[in-house]
């Protein structure tokens, strides 16, 4: 049994029958969460588009979307292609692929951009118009009437053409709630498939989004998707929260990547969601693509992928601490919440250190495939600690001392023989 459904599944007798709950999986008191039936939109080349170092032409842009189609997301958001003329004959071309995910594409909510939209071929349009104070006064200068006019029209526009509509606010967390309330149900009553929550400045925690998510599932009929910016490090927080709330759709991007320093990361999400349902998680998606695809687009926008990035950072899964290599080498779940294993990935007890343990040593000397007594290892340890609190060590450097360590105990016996 993989060590994080081992740890992620403990007993508790309920009138006597025993029954396996997941710790870190929803909520039971949230009956209406979607932790178990969450959908993704895709948004690297979308979102993604508009991160600092994005450029993706075509044929870029068609190898992105096969491999998160590969992948397994349920959507691929596009730019809109009223942006300029290649992003709307990449858009022409990506919807000509036959791809399994279904494309959308993210417009203003205007007419003229709607028209553009569904020529493309596309299989859904997302809306979005600003509805805060911030943005109607200095982004689009409209009022709520104008907006709720717009939204009416547009919609019934691409629900006529049967395809997909999804309306949302922007900066939705700085919007008047009631103004949300009334907009949200009016594009709910003409029959979008989704509506849609923007925290589009990342100003929100965890708490205002289950607040808001629940006021809004219990005014509307049709499904509800997030979108989440990273500005104060809550996103994916964000992200799992709307769904324990009632969302069904979060907006993602390969990374993270996007305006700023972007939204809620695939990997990150991924991340967090196999830890509250990894059946459902390994059903859907393959994890194990997850670091190609991760480097198919670092490579693209010339970025590093962060050391400490969820999964594939470097040293996700490596454990250096003495305490730690002895529990990990007995039982992995004593220190891994997530399997590396599910996403193609192993594990690496950093052993070439002053803070290694015995155990770390003991493991590599049979690795090396010498033959040591546990006394020796802890001795062979002192030596490789004591030049660790010199300088910085290597693996090389570990393995000499080992071998050397290995050479004088055979010589030692091999004098006592001949004595």
């Amino acid at each position: 049994m993989p060590p994080a459904t081992v740890d992620s599944a403990f007993q508790k007798v309920t009138e006597g029958v025993q029954v396996k709950t997941n710790p870190y999986g929803p909520n039971p008191h949230d009956f209406m969460s979607n932790v178990s039936r969450f959908k993704l939109i895709e948004s690297t080349l979308r979102e993604g588009e508009q991160f600092a170092n994005a450029f993706f032409d075509t044929a870029k842009k068609i190898e992105i979307a096969k491999a998160l189609d590969d992948f397994g997301v349920d959507y691929i958001e596009l730019t809109s292609p009223a942006a300029s003329e290649q992003s709307r004959l990449d858009c022409e071309a990506i919807c000509k692929l036959g791809l399994k995910a279904k494309i959308l594409t993210h417009i203003r909510c205007h007419m003229d951009d709607a028209r553009i939209a569904v020529a493309t071929g596309v299989d859904g349009v997302d809306v979005v118009i600003g509805t805060s104070q911030f943005l109607r006064e200095y982004s689009h200068g409209k009022d709520m009437n104008y907006i709720a006019k717009s939204a009416i029209e547009v919609i019934e526009f691409v629900k006529s053409h049967g395809i997909e509509i999804r309306f949302s606010s922007e900066d939705s967390f700085r919007s008047d709630l009631v103004d949300l309330l009334n907009i949200y149900r009016t594009v709910d009553k003409i029959g979008v498939n989704r509506v849609g929550i923007a925290d589009t400045v990342g100003c929100a925690n965890p708490r205002q989004v289950y607040d808001l998510v629940r006021t809004l599932k219990s005014i509307v009929t049709c499904e509800i998707e997030c979108h989440f910016h990273n500005d104060t490090g809550c996103a994916i927080a964000n992200a799992y929260t709307a769904l324990e709330a009632g969302a069904t759709f979060i907006d993602v991007s390969v990374l993270g990547i996007g305006e700023r320093n972007g939204i809620t990361s695939l990997g990150g999400l991924m991340a967090r969601m196999i830890a509250a349902d990894r059946d459902y998680v390994l059903s859907k998606y393959k994890l194990h693509k997850l670091r190609d695809l991760e480097n198919l687009v670092a490579e693209s926008v010339q970025i590093n992928i962060p050391f400490n990035n969820p999964i594939t950072g470097f040293c996700a899964f490596t454990h250096k601490a003495g305490i730690h290599a002895k529990a990990i080498l007995a039982n992995p779940s004593t220190y891994e919440i997530l399997d590396p294993a599910d996403f193609g990935l192993t594990r690496y007890i950093h052993f070439a250190n002053r803070l290694t343990g015995w155990n770390a040593i003991k493991s590599r000397v049979d690795q090396l495939n010498l033959s040591l007594t546990d006394a020796q290892c802890k001795e062979v340890t002192a030596k490789i600690k004591a030049l660790g609190d010199i300088r910085p060590l290597n693996i090389d450097d570990v393995d000499s001392i080992i071998r050397e360590y290995h050479a004088d105990q055979n010589n030692d016996i091999a004098e006592a023989i001949q004595a």
